[in-house]
């Protein structure tokens, strides 16, 4: 007999009903709706109602939802007494820095909260120093005392790949070893979100080829566009209330066109804009710090003499 849920080659998730005749199974009398009321994903409408806030990520959108969906629908084959396929959640997110994959990380912890697959849905962000210790099995109790204050929501390991450098006597590869003990017999207990950049987190796999398999669900988080960017510093600016003058934005959008191209991978994304954006807010304070009319808009307007760049090279 077939799976009932198998992966496409992009990690995403497919859904195969399984059309073989069953044997009848005797359910317990009562309706199981084909068409749910809307209440029922009442849940779905709030995650996608955040996750809409957010620019861009059209890609991440459309794969929550079917996380979302295949959560729902095994509940419901389990209700109507049909076999359910083994969920397997943790998860690996691919991409740059300033790419929104924190900011996800703790959508899907909100997400399985509500959906009762995590009891708390909380997030502990971890990276190579939280996990790997100085000595012989110090880099064991290190990583199951992160995994005990995970238990219930989602460990979030930034910059993974760096897990698989070091060598033979690096402690990173105990690190490894404890978290994927503590994945299949803590399965349910707790999510492993592995994050990194794109092509490390891809060598890193290669390094550790049994990985891979533990991870069914991947995430690709794309570099923002200079147009998203320029969205997401203006979404920035409104939150703090201060405008930008035409000048301004223009000499913005031109240093991010620049900015972008010669630094590649290394690039920030919204990290970088929010820094640009906190530094030209402290360039229009020591502006304005002598002025004697200090009207609302003055006060709320940033203008091209605030964008002072750092210099690249």
């Amino acid at each position: 007999m077939s799976e009932p849920i198998r992966m496409k080659n992009n990690g995403q998730i497919s859904i195969m009903l399984n059309v073989n005749k069953r044997e009848k199974i005797k359910v317990q009398n009562k309706a199981i709706s084909s068409k749910p009321l809307s209440h029922e994903h009442a849940v779905l409408n709030e995650i996608e109602n955040e996750m809409n806030t957010l620019v861009g990520m059209d890609q991440i959108k459309k794969m929550m939802k079917e996380v979302y969906a295949w959560i729902y629908i095994n509940k419901k084959r389990e209700e109507a007494g049909l076999k359910a396929g083994q969920q397997v959640l943790h998860m690996m997110f691919k991409g740059n820095p300033g790419t929104g994959k924190t900011t996800v990380a703790r959508l899907i912890g909100k997400l399985f909260q509500k959906m009762d697959v995590l009891p708390k849905g909380h997030l502990i962000e971890a990276e190579r120093a939280d996990l790997v210790g100085e000595y012989i099995g110090h880099t064991a109790q290190k990583t199951r005392d992160l995994i005990k204050k995970a238990t219930g929501g989602i460990l979030f390991v930034d910059e993974a790949y760096s897990l698989g450098r070091g060598g033979e006597k690096d402690f990173g590869k105990e690190a490894i070893d404890t978290l994927v003990k503590h994945m299949e017999d803590k399965q349910n207990e707790f999510i492993l979100i592995l994050a990194g950049y794109s092509r490390e987190m891809d060598y890193f796999l290669s390094l550790n080829p049994g990985l891979q398999s533990r991870f069914p669900l991947v995430f690709h988080f794309p570099d923002y566009t200079v147009n998203e960017l320029m969205e997401i510093g203006k979404r920035m600016l409104d939150d703090k209330e201060y405008t930008i003058s035409k000048d301004a934005e223009t000499k913005l959008k031109d240093h991010l066109l620049y900015v972008r191209g010669i630094k590649g991978d290394s690039f920030s994304n919204g990290r970088y804009v929010r820094n640009v954006l906190e530094k030209a807010i402290r360039s229009q304070a020591m502006r304005l710090l002598n002025e004697h009319h200090l009207e609302r808009t003055v006060l709320s307007s940033l203008i091209g003499d605030d964008f002072i760049f750092p210099e690249t090279t």
